[in-house]
């Protein structure tokens, strides 16, 4: 399937899923036991999951954007952690479709093919979740959910972004975990694909005057990370702002850098900051986004796992995977 690309593809393994054993009787009572595995080369009519866990195992936009590598690892630990989690969720067949490795810092073929498997899964009505790797997941990401939505009547998409960072920088040499954004509202601009961009915890200390700027700009409305408190009044205000960005598209895709969140809870990530979000406030707003029935596809990124801490940022992840599943 991807052989004119330079990424490898390595189908899903029940070896990444592990746990306790229980009572057969019980029936299936972790995510270990519940999950399927499958090769997406394979995947007939008769196997169709309805959600998809699939990872992006690239370092090399964190790389190119001088942060700390070891991202390429988040799939694998993210997978090893949920799979130890008890099952809530009922109903739904969810499956591991496995991994795209990046190969000789070929990032955008990495990011090519997770476009193709994207638009390939939704267009089969399959929720797809994907797991990075650098924020650079981004762009390949939104652009396989364009890809399935063309020739739709409805096909406006807004993009919700849990971040302390805007991940605005223009390109300059190469595209990197900071771009994916501006690649995707400068490519769009001027064509007839309507798409919208709302980060959510962005961070004065960790954006550049330069940034606040493109953001202006290029008309990007946001969250300071000020505005995301955990008290109940704080959370419906901005759910209440939120409201006329979401009546205005027809699907939202949702991406969350862990960096966005305070290094109290998530340690492991390239850069880490005592500032941003509490998981009481994303719980909070994952629910109240799925709750519009407009979220099409969800996404996962810089959990790194060498820099993590009693692997809290990865069991928060994978706590983050879980939740979204119970809400699909």
């Amino acid at each position: 399937m991807y052989q004119d690309l330079n990424v490898d593809y390595e189908p899903g393994q029940h070896s990444n899923w592990t746990g306790r054993t229980t009572d057969a009787k019980l029936g299936n009572q972790y995510w270990h036991q519940e999950i399927g595995c499958i090769d997406l080369r394979d995947l007939t009519e008769e196997q169709v999951p309805d959600i998809a866990v699939l990872g992006y195992v690239c370092d090399e936009g964190v790389r190119r954007n001088q942060g700390r590598v070891g991202a390429c690892e988040g799939p694998k630990q993210l997978r090893e952690r949920l799979a130890k989690l008890p099952i809530h969720f009922e109903g739904k067949r969810v499956v591991d479709i496995g991994d795209f490795i990046c190969i000789d810092h070929a990032m955008e073929s990495c990011q090519h093919a997770l476009t193709q498997t994207i638009s390939t899964l939704i267009a089969q009505h399959v929720f797809p979740i994907a797991i990075g790797g650098g924020h650079d997941i981004a762009y390949g990401h939104f652009m396989g959910i364009r890809e399935a939505l063309k020739g739709r009547s409805k096909s406006k998409i807004g993009i919700i972004n849990f971040d302390a960072h805007f991940d605005l920088r223009a390109v300059e040499v190469q595209p990197n975990s900071g771009t994916p954004f501006n690649q995707i509202l400068s490519e769009l601009e001027g064509t007839d694909d309507a798409v919208g961009y709302f980060p959510i915890g962005i961070q004065q200390q960790s954006n550049t005057k330069a940034l606040f700027d493109i953001a202006r700009n290029k008309s990007v409305a946001y969250a300071m990370h000020s505005e995301c408190e955990s008290a109940s009044e704080a959370i419906t205000a901005l759910q209440e702002r939120l409201l006329p960005f979401i009546a205005h598209y027809d699907y939202l895709y949702i991406t969350i850098d862990m960096d966005g969140f305070s290094s109290a809870y998530a340690p492991g990530v390239s850069a880490p900051s005592p500032l941003g979000f509490s998981p009481h406030f994303v719980f909070k707003m994952l629910r109240f986004l799925f709750d519009t029935k407009k979220v099409i596809s969800c996404d996962i990124a810089e959990l790194n796992p060498r820099l993590d801490r009693d692997q809290s940022t990865a069991n928060l992840a994978a706590r983050l995977v879980d939740f979204m599943v119970m809400c699909i």
